[in-house]
Formats: C-alpha cells, sequence, structure tokens
C-alpha cells in the first residue's frame, strides 16, 4: 500500500509540474519522407568514363545516401562484368553491343520480357529512366504496362551529333523519337535552362530544370603540383592550357587546335595538355604535334591534373551540360568556352571566365590569344571561377532530383490516350 500511495502522490506531482511548462507542439513538425524503391535505368555507368556515367553515379551515391533503395539496370560492359550488390544497391546487368565508333561503349539491347518478369516480382515505386537508347524505350514499355510512374532524363545531344557524321539527314527523325519518348514520362530532367527552352520550342512537355553538381574537394587548386608541370616542360610561369573530354568530331577540336595554334603565336611557350581518348585523337595530334596527349585520367589524378593547368579551352557546342567547365571552374582555372551549356549557365564574361557566341570560331580564339597575353586577368578570372562553382554542391542537385522522384509519383502514370499527358506539378514547364 505505501508503494501505491507514493506512486498516485509522484503521478499528481508530475501532472502539476507540467502544467506550468510550455506545452509540446508537434502538428508543425514535418511528416517523413519515405524510402523508395527506384528502377533507374542506363546504358552508361562506371567503368566507362563520361560525363552522364559519373554524373549518374554521384546521383546513385546520393539517392542512397538518403535512403533510397536503387535497382540499377545497365547493359553488361564486358565478359568479366558481374553486378555489384551494397547498401540500398542490386545491380542488374543486361545484354549490350558496341556502339559504332565507340567500341568501348555498349548500348542496351531491348529486354521487354526480362524487365516484364523482373518487376512484376519485384515491383518498384517508380522507374527513372537516364538513356534513350533501346533498353530505355524497353525500360518505358514496361513500366506503361505494369502501371509504374516513369520520369526521364535528357543527358546527351544525340539529334545534335547527326552533322559530325556526316548523317544530319536524321536530325529530323531522331528529334521526333526523342521526343516522343520523353512526351511519355511524367517528368524529363534537362541540366540547363537554355537546353529547356529549346526542348520546349520543339513540342517537349513536362520538363524540369535540374543543374549539376561538382565536388570541390576532388576538383581544387590544392592539388596543382608542379612536378607534374616539370614532366609537360612548363615552369611555374609557362601558360598550360587543358582540354579534357572525348576525342571525337562532335566536341569541335579543330577550334582546339585553331585556339591553341594563336595562343601559341602569341607565347611560343605556351603548352597544351589533351585529356582524354577516342577516334578523332590521331587527327588532333597532326594538327598540335606537340601537345601532350594524357590519354584518359580519373578521380584525385584527373583533380591534379586540371589544377596544375592555367587555362581551359572548350570549344564543344554539342554538350547537354558539361560537366568538365565546373571541374575547371572549381580548379580554380578560367574557362574558355562557347556561350552554350553550363558555360553559358555559370560564366559571365570577363569576369570568372570567357564565352563567345555560339558558333564564332573567331571570337573563340580572338579570346584564346588573350588568355595567354593578360595572365592576370586569367589568374583572377580563374579565383572567380573558383568560388563560382562552390554554389554547385552534389547535395543541393541529389534533392532536387529526390524532388522530381517524389514528384513523379504523386503525378501518376501519363496517359498514352491523351498524348502523354499527366497532372500539372510546379516547376515543370
Amino acid at each position: 500500500m505505501p508503494t501505491v500511495i507514493a506512486l498516485l502522490q509522484s503521478v499528481v506531482s508530475i501532472r502539476a509540474m507540467s502544467s506550468t511548462l510550455a506545452p509540446i507542439v508537434v502538428d508543425h513538425m514535418p511528416p517523413a519522407r519515405r524510402s523508395l524503391r527506384i528502377a533507374l535505368v542506363t546504358e552508361t555507368y562506371p567503368p566507362e568514363v563520361n560525363g552522364v556515367a559519373l554524373t549518374l553515379q554521384r546521383v546513385v551515391e546520393g539517392l542512397r545516401a538518403l535512403q533510397h533503395d536503387i535497382q540499377l539496370i545497365r547493359p553488361r560492359q564486358t565478359e568479366t562484368d558481374s553486378a555489384k550488390r551494397a547498401d540500398r544497391l542490386d545491380e542488374v546487368l543486361m545484354r549490350g553491343v558496341p556502339i559504332p565508333r565507340y567500341p568501348e561503349m555498349k548500348m542496351g539491347m531491348p529486354a521487354n520480357k526480362a524487365l516484364g518478369q523482373l518487376w512484376s516480382r519485384q515491383r518498384p515505386d517508380l522507374v527513372y529512366i537516364a538513356t534513350e537508347g533501346p533498353l530505355g524505350w524497353s525500360a518505358l514499355q514496361i513500366a506503361h504496362k505494369l502501371k509504374l510512374p516513369v520520369c526521364s532524363d535528357f543527358r546527351t545531344n544525340f539529334h545534335a551529333y547527326s552533322k559530325h557524321y556526316g548523317i544530319g539527314w536524321l536530325y529530323r527523325p531522331i528529334m521526333g523519337y526523342l521526343r516522343k519518348f520523353h512526351n511519355r514520362t511524367a517528368f524529363t530532367m534537362v541540366p540547363s535552362e537554355s537546353l529547356r527552352q529549346q526542348l520546349r520550342g520543339a513540342g517537349f512537355e513536362r520538363l524540369m530544370l535540374v543543374t549539376r553538381g561538382v565536388d570541390t574537394e576532388q576538383f581544387s587548386p590544392a592539388r596543382r603540383s608542379e612536378a607534374l608541370r616539370a614532366q609537360w616542360g612548363a615552369t611555374p610561369d609557362t601558360p598550360v592550357a587543358l582540354f579534357v573530354g572525348r576525342l571525337a568530331a562532335e566536341k569541335n577540336l579543330g577550334a582546339l587546335a585553331n585556339a591553341y595554334l594563336a595562343m601559341r603565336q602569341q607565347r611560343p611557350d605556351a603548352r597544351l595538355v589533351v585529356v582524354g581518348e577516342g577516334p578523332a585523337a590521331q587527327q588532333l595530334a597532326g594538327s598540335v604535334p606537340d601537345a601532350i596527349f594524357a590519354g584518359t585520367r580519373r578521380g584525385d589524378e584527373l583533380g591534379m591534373y586540371y589544377a596544375s593547368s592555367d587555362l581551359f579551352v572548350f570549344p564543344s557546342m554539342t554538350e547537354t551540360f558539361g560537366n568538365v567547365t565546373l571541374e575547371a571552374m572549381a580548379s580554380g582555372l578560367a574557362v574558355l568556352a562557347y556561350d552554350h551549356a553550363s558555360a553559358g549557365q555559370m560564366i559571365r564574361s570577363g569576369e570568372n571566365g570567357l564565352i563567345a557566341p555560339l558558333g564564332d570560331e573567331e571570337e573563340f580564339v580572338r579570346l584564346a590569344r588573350h588568355l595567354v597575353k593578360a595572365p592576370e586577368h586569367a589568374r583572377q578570372m580563374g579565383q572567380r571561377a573558383r568560388q563560382s562553382a562552390g554554389e554547385a554542391g552534389w547535395e543541393r542537385i541529389v534533392a532536387q532530383v529526390e524532388e522530381v522522384l517524389f514528384a513523379t509519383i504523386e503525378a501518376g502514370i501519363p496517359s498514352r490516350a491523351a498524348g502523354g499527358r499527366t497532372r500539372a506539378v510546379a516547376g515543370a514547364a
């Protein structure tokens, strides 16, 4: 009995104390966001080295960190390639064939039956299609058949590449296919406002702007190496221009060669370092025989190549975004590019880099000459570029992707009969 009385007295005492305390407010706490089961379909992923593959890897890592489960579906890249299993990551490898002119890359084959069985047995919350090849088309068909929400990415200007390979007559059919593909998804993510406007003018619907990020630790001026510069035959005062990218026709490498030759006229000691491989490597080497061809570089070594250079010259006009521009800016380099994609979005010409009007090679070459003629201005632009790149962190970018994924589930399944229309969501254009 004394124990019961003591317990009652304690309850009375606690109630008396609670009446003098401020109430605990819980009705304004944000609701918990559930983990998603995401089937991500892509035809390129590391160990392949290209902007799309590396960007997708960062998105996957970021979504896993946000406690989402990723089923990554991609082509098998080599005979020894094996599916990875990790926390919140389950790879599924499909049959792939080499891409013409890009033999080291694989294109996925149609896989309707395999995807239908996979998603019937283990139904995802949504399907996220990152590339528009045969594997992506199969994923789109099966997602509709199983009534799965589906969103997509516009990451590669396949339609723009056609003119560089003598098949410009395919521009309209390719554009028609891409429009049909993306308009059958709830939303299409695009990396720049200029691309969004271009696609909207071509009849693409429900476009969501999701920019790209950069790792400011991997790409940092702190990685500069005078020992590496010495290997290039450069002293601390030698202007070193860098190009990073695939050595292929669509990168407009003729303008790179002309810009470098103009730099050499202004500063005979200027050097050009080329990082990347591709079918146009031999042709470029014939135009600039004294350039240093470093092949493919990855990870921290790639960061050191950026930081050990002084200038970044990027003449491509076919990028959907151009990750290398951000990497160069984060590394503290003055960037010269055309007013296009990420350069047009991030660079304020004369302040944190230089941009030439799209297609104006004469101005591009003139600006290249200015970079070596005014090294102090180039150094100041590189410092401001580093500050600008700091605003493009991956954490924020992955959060934008996550918002689109939740919006895709909320929007539901686009109706084929209604021309792909779905319920409107704020931010789509």
